[in-house]
């Protein structure tokens, strides 16, 4: 079996972003010999999985692939300086360069020296011929013979002080390689070879394709939203960081949200058992109750701390960069334009003062893009300039799709809140009131004209129990809201005149009856 020992290039064409890792296809035409030899392609990343190896020669040659592995080795590094290396490795590769430009101009100054001793032979000959001719130009002879002499101690003193130069950069040359020798371990990196043993029926060229998973890589997604009047542009991009050791340079992109390091093995089925305990009577003839605050639940994964995850709604999402793309393995993001889509929006400005006493301009539109859309940050831009960065949810196509634009400094709220209870003697029935006032404001510009209309949120509580009641007393309230949905939101859509004020009241009940506590 012949061997080749000298590495073919295996260059990265295509790679797969995952969650955390990523798949890379290597390709690469290979002059097979007929019958079975073993061939060494790379370097190739040492982070290169071994059992994710994969190797297959394509096209319509008769050859086979017997065996595929990763042998990995210590080299040494390159003698270019690297970020990480120490002072003294720097000072050493300073002097080299200044050293090799010192030789390099010695040569030079050399070259014209000796080319100036044979100008001064030549001009000696002329003078001696011309003389025994009887030819007297002396004024010539003088100035020509000035001239050499003078380029002569010139070029000469040059290179006395270049020669000098050169020793001390010698001594203190060998003084830092000493230094290097005694005090640090000449730097090595782990470098992985593909050694690859086929079997040709014929001599001929054969194209390989060779996958593998390598760690140190991953994406996520983020998006630039630009508001221009009632049109939107949303621009998908992905946030790529790689560090695998080598970088990848115009390859085809592809971005997956597949997780392939989780297990796929069922979960354990433990005993669960239940048990049924009598009430005591003092549990019979009260019904405890508290008041809460819960967020209106979505679908998607909790949220983590950290760097988060992808939300791709529960379905592996592939997205393609539409043109070759180029990632240094540097550590550092780099951000890769995926799609750009522009749409009608209707725009609205809304405030929850219980939350926020702002007044933010809202838009919303229909997911545009024909994909889904994963939960990232979005940069937000509008008419000024750069407005700051949200955070999109994921949205299907076609679903809603709702973004914030910042406040606005033109309208002020502010909310105040009465409570009043109220207990029967007879039924022993307590009954809570209470009343929430939302004072709003809008101060403008001299000039301005038109009204604005501002959407104001309340909410009301939702009680979960038939023992206390929730009843909203439309007849106090002024206005009464305008829509009132499932979870107990309130709205009013107030319109406001320029430097105009408008007071919102709502009032509503809370009523148990005298067996339940903790209200």
């Amino acid at each position: 079996m012949s061997t080749d020992l000298e590495p073919i290039p295996l260059p990265v064409t295509a790679v797969t972003c995952l969650e955390d890792r990523a798949q890379i296809e290597r390709s690469a035409t290979l002059d097979l010999r007929a019958g079975v030899q073993r061939l060494r392609l790379g370097p190739i990343s040492a982070l290169a999985v071994d059992r994710t190896l994969h190797a297959e020669l394509t096209g319509d040659h008769r050859a086979t692939v017997l065996d595929a592995r990763i042998v990995r080795t210590w080299t040494p590094r390159e003698p270019l300086p690297g970020a990480d290396d120490s002072a003294l490795r720097l000072r050493v590769h300073d002097i080299t360069e200044e050293q090799t430009a010192l030789e390099r101009r010695r040569d030079r100054l050399r070259a014209r020296l000796d080319l100036l001793g044979r100008l001064t032979t030549d001009l000696l000959r002329e003078i001696g011929e011309g003389t025994g001719h009887g030819e007297t130009d002396t004024a010539r002879w003088s100035a020509e013979l000035d001239r050499v002499d003078e380029e002569r101690d010139a070029h000469g003193e040059h290179l006395r002080a270049t020669e000098a130069r050169l020793k001390v950069l010698t001594t203190e040359l060998q003084a830092a390689e000493r230094a290097v020798e005694l005090s640090e371990q000449r730097p090595t990196e782990l470098v992985g070879h593909v050694e690859l043993t086929v079997e040709a029926a014929v001599a001929g060229p054969a194209r390989l394709r060779l996958t593998h998973l390598t760690a140190c890589a991953l994406w996520r997604p983020a998006y630039r939203a630009v508001l221009d009047g009632d049109s939107l542009t949303l621009e998908s991009d992905a946030m790529v960081w790689q560090r695998t050791g080598e970088d990848w340079s115009d390859v085809r992109l592809t971005l997956s949200t597949a997780r392939t390091a989780l297990s796929t093995e069922p979960p354990r089925l433990d005993e669960d058992r239940l048990t049924l305990t009598d009430r005591s009577p003092e549990e019979r003839r009260t019904v405890a109750v508290e008041l809460r605050d819960e967020e209106i639940a979505e679908l998607g994964p909790a949220p983590v701390l950290g760097l988060p995850g992808v939300d791709d709604g529960g379905s592996t999402r592939v997205l393609r960069s539409p043109a070759p793309v180029s990632v240094p393995a540097d550590g550092h993001a780099h951000r890769v334009p995926l799609s750009t889509t522009t749409t009608a929006v209707s725009s609205e400005y809304t405030c929850s003062p219980e939350l926020s006493p702002l007044v933010a301009h809202v838009v919303r539109c229909d997911n545009p893009t024909g994909h889904a859309l994963l939960a990232g940050p979005v940069d937000l831009v509008g008419v000024g300039g750069f407005g700051g960065r949200a955070t999109l949810d994921f949205t299907a196509p076609g679903a809603p799709l709702e973004l914030a634009f910042g406040s606005h400094d033109d309208y002020r709220v502010l909310r105040d809140t009465e409570e009043y209870r109220d207990t029967t003697t007879m039924t022993q029935r307590t009954t809570v009131t209470r009343t929430v006032r939302l004072h709003l404001s809008r101060f403008s510009a001299p000039g301005e004209q038109g009204e604005q209309v501002v959407a104001l949120r309340e909410r009301i509580p939702v009680s979960e129990v038939s023992a206390v009641e929730v009843r909203l007393r439309k007849e106090a309230c002024s206005p009464a809201p305008d829509t009132v949905d499932a979870e107990g939101i309130a709205r009013w859509d107030v319109a406001l005149p320029p430097n105009g004020r408008r007071t919102v009241t709502l009032v509503y009940e809370l009523s148990a009856s005298g067996k339940v506590t903790g209200l």
